[in-house]
């Protein structure tokens, strides 16, 4: 058998250590800011996309587990949060607690000899109680804390998180959502300390917040264009899993979670916004890539046929599929379709995750379920999709890792 290249993954997660926002954050507003309690469950549904926690009076009956406090947001650790190391009957929607997750979600020296385990090299990690793009601190009512909050998590990434790891975990920092001058300040303050990327939302009206079809964003894809950082969007992003009705259970969600990646992509294709900034890349975590080549087709079709009455033919002056090659990145961990369909969506714009420690991941078998994936590409074009196009896209050094002092 030949030899497999080690792995660098784009979507992993890390699940913040209680003392983020308590070390970093000014004496005035630590008791203010994010901080875990242990108290129990009361109920906690995840019904039409949307997760329903509520925390019990301590003392009270009901499961224990570690809460985020912020604010009126009670948030829990949940076995959805870190799965890894656990029999997949055993992953229900529970509450847990920090001991009784695997380390490696929460604590470098662990994660880093989980990645041994998995045959991966170097990861990007997207947060957990942050949630995927800050929307935790964009729904803040202090602004003047949630943008302290945005800051101390960023540096904690930079520093501790990827700094102690020698350069084998790539940061992955957060943006003021709410303020996109602010928000291109952050973007250049961690470009300048080498951060490769920064989380931003798959839907942004979800959230409130104006469209990419706007000029709102302006200075904050200024910024990204650049400094060369790229816009990483996980499912979920939005706030909103994608679901069919309020009563579908998590499993319809489960099964269409590429569906706001879809509406995702064709906002950005339609939006102008590559042509006013030709460096821009983005890239999506966790979407999968099978169903890539039917919407480049129909919007290549749209814009060729539709384009004078759909209102696109003075911004968008290419035909999508080109700026979708020059701009975009789909991730996968499991579309053998996708791969199959890899001529269709372009082998330079693919990138492969684990989703560690989700209940998703492939952990520890992300070698093997690629292998088995992969057996009819060549190696050139496996080794490309496994770490080439992570190392071209996110800047690392020709070794696969992150940050020049980088020791392997």
């Amino acid at each position: 058998m030949r030899s497999f290249p080690k792995i660098i993954s784009v979507d992993d997660h890390t699940v913040e250590p209680p003392d983020v926002w308590r070390d970093r954050l000014p004496a005035r507003f630590r008791d203010a800011g994010p901080r875990v309690v242990r108290a129990p469950v009361k109920e906690m549904t995840f019904v039409g996309g949307r997760f329903a926690p509520e925390m019990g009076a301590p003392g009270s009956e009901g499961p224990l587990a570690d809460w985020w406090i912020y604010e009126d947001l009670h948030r829990p650790l949940t076995r959805l949060d870190t799965a890894v190391g656990f029999s997949r009957d055993e992953v229900r929607l529970e509450g847990i607690t920090y001991d009784r997750m695997r380390p490696g979600s929460f604590r470098v020296p662990d994660r880093l000899a989980d990645m041994d385990l998995n045959h991966v090299q170097s990861a990007l990690c997207f947060p957990t109680f942050p949630r995927f793009c800050g929307q935790t601190f964009t729904e803040a009512t202090d602004r003047e804390l949630a943008l302290l909050c945005v800051r101390a998590y960023n540096d904690w990434m930079v520093e501790e998180w990827c700094g102690t790891a020698g350069g084998r975990l790539i940061p992955l920092t957060l943006i003021p959502l709410w303020d996109p001058e602010l928000a291109a300040q952050e973007v250049r303050r961690n470009a300048e300390r080498g951060v490769p990327a920064v989380c931003f939302s798959e839907i942004p009206p979800h959230l409130g917040l104006p469209s990419v079809h706007t000029d709102h964003w302006d200075p904050f894809l200024r910024a990204c264009d650049e400094t060369g950082t790229v816009l990483a969007m996980h499912i979920g992003s939005s706030s909103r899993m994608p679901s069919t009705s309020e009563d579908a259970p998590p499993a319809v969600g489960s099964a269409i979670t590429f569906a706001n990646c879809c509406f995702s992509l064709a906002d950005w294709l339609m939006s102008g916004a590559f042509d006013r900034f030709p460096g821009l890349r983005i890239m999506y975590a966790e979407g999968q890539i099978g169903w890539i080549p039917y919407l480049l087709e129909r919007a290549d079709t749209v814009w060729a046929e539709n384009r004078g009455w759909g209102g696109v033919a003075d911004k968008v002056l290419r035909p999508p599929s080109e700026l979708f090659a020059g701009h975009v990145h789909g991730c996968f961990f499991d579309d053998a379709f996708g791969l199959r369909s890899l001529d269709a969506i372009g082998a330079g714009n693919v990138l492969y995750e684990t989703d560690y420690p989700h209940s998703d991941s492939t952990w520890p078998e992300s070698r093997e379920v690629a292998e088995r994936q992969m057996a009819h590409l060549d190696p050139v074009t496996t080794e490309r999709l496994v770490r080439g196009n992570a190392i071209e896209l996110l800047g690392l050094r020709a070794d696969g890792l992150w940050g020049p002092a980088a020791s392997p």
